[in-house]
């Protein structure tokens, strides 16, 4: 796609894009062109003098009083699409036309009028509370020739403002127009950063604003906290209704929550579910985590039949002996697989394999660097031939020296027997010596 398609600017709200600028044939079908102007509003206008326009161009199209300035959005056969998703017969409406392309002064004075808008919000703010309506002003938008502007106020009951709009005229010396918007539609027209990071969906991209309930929450099993479930408008966020529809698919083959298992032991209460897992978790407590068993949904259902017919199971699990089939995911993990000390254990291998490959070396003969010369070569296994000899040398010298220690030690030893001084002999008495002296 080229440029065409996606236009000079693209940061416009709710902006478009014509995925078919590359075929000629549509961009001549029809000469209806959509013209963007502050925020979301949008109109359609005929390009009845044949100018070439393209996306982004700022134009200068009718409006009542006076003229107006906005950017081309879209032109081509997709105009005619958006004609009829919108609901705009151009047999049945009228539609006004594109003068020309915004010249120099008429940019000018758009952006003066432009200037204006932020103290005239201000400005009619203090107004409507002097005289005690129950509204509030959300946004001021002037028109490209600075001839009228559009007051969007909100207001949660009927409002009588036809001595506003005097005040107003009288004050601001333009024309005054009324718009009552929602809640939704400011949040949309001023914009902002959402929870998730983001900016505001309502901002960008959505047109349509559908009612969102608290049935949204409790089918995708979210707490029911109206701080966290509210957004920026006070409003139940729009995301809530994206996933829904799917929560609801899954769940049409999952059991009651309210059927409680039987077993010979104890009682088992529903305590939370997986919809897309199809896995179910019960607590032997009705109002508390206590047991958790999680089963499967074939197996609570077949349960369930057995405690139908009255009979109560041993254990909500399986027996043993049965085997688990594996679960084979048919998705892959992409964040799981780049972990983040994916660095630090490659690191600690390497200091490993290097202390190793250290001490291995250590251990090894030295060997003659690659690239030396023949003539080297020589010179070097003299110099390992004459180490060798030398460390030989020093072996057999520390062993004769051994064997010299050995036997001297065993001489000493010897002699050291020798001078032992020889035990005397003991003298026995002579009996019959004694009888004589009796």
């Amino acid at each position: 796609m080229n440029f065409k398609g996606f236009g000079k600017k693209t940061d416009k709200k709710l902006d478009s894009i014509n995925w078919l600028c590359d075929i000629p044939e549509t961009q001549n079908a029809t000469d209806f062109v959509e013209v963007i102007f502050k925020n979301t509003r949008k109109g359609y206008f005929r390009n009845s003098n044949g100018i070439k326009l393209e996306k982004g161009d700022v134009v200068a199209v009718e409006s009542s009083p006076g003229h107006d300035i906005g950017t081309v959005s879209l032109t081509g056969q997709l105009v005619l699409l958006q004609m009829k998703k919108n609901n705009i017969d151009p047999a049945k409406s009228e539609i006004k036309r594109v003068y020309r392309k915004a010249r120099t002064n008429d940019i000018e004075k758009y952006e003066e009028a432009k200037s204006r808008e932020y103290e005239t919000m201000l400005r009619a703010r203090k107004l409507a509370e002097e005289l005690k309506l129950n509204m509030k002003i959300g946004d001021v938008e002037f028109q490209g020739d600075g001839n009228k502007a559009i007051f969007y106020y909100i207001a949660d009951e009927r409002v009588d403002f036809r001595q506003l709009i005097k005040v107003f005229a009288e004050t601001f010396k333009v024309r005054v127009e009324m718009k009552q918007i929602g809640a939704r539609q400011e949040a949309g027209r001023i914009g902002g950063i959402g929870p998730c990071g983001r900016s505001l969906c309502c901002s960008q991209w959505m047109s349509g604003f559908v009612s969102v309930a608290t049935s949204a929450a409790r089918y995708q099993e979210i707490s029911l906290n109206p701080q966290k479930l509210a957004g920026q408008c006070a409003k139940l966020k729009c995301c809530m209704n994206f996933e829904v529809d799917a929560y609801v698919e899954a769940q049409k083959d999952i059991p009651s929550k309210e059927i409680h298992l039987e077993t010979k032991d104890a009682t088992f209460y529903h305590f939370k579910t997986d919809v897309f897992k199809k896995e179910m978790q019960y607590s032997s407590s009705p109002n508390m985590a206590a047991n958790i068993v999680t089963l499967p949904v074939e197996r609570v259902k077949e349960i369930m039949a057995l405690n139908k017919e009255g009979i109560k199971v041993d254990s909500l699990e399986r027996e043993r002996g049965i085997q688990k089939t594996e679960k084979h995911s048919d998705y892959e993990n992409v964040v799981g697989q780049d972990s983040l000390t994916r660095f630090d254990k490659k690191k600690k291998n390497k200091s490993k394999n290097r202390r190793n490959e250290n001490s291995f070396n250590s251990n090894r003969p030295n060997k003659p660097a690659i690239g030396h010369t023949a003539e080297n070569k020589p010179a070097e296994n003299h110099n390992n031939t004459n180490n060798r000899q030398e460390q030989s040398r020093e072996n057999n010298g520390r062993q004769e020296q051994g064997i010299k220690n050995a036997s001297n030690m065993h001489r000493n030893h010897n002699q050291h027997n020798q001078r032992k001084p020889k035990p005397r002999p003991i003298l026995k008495p002579d009996r019959n010596n004694e009888s004589k002296s009796e």
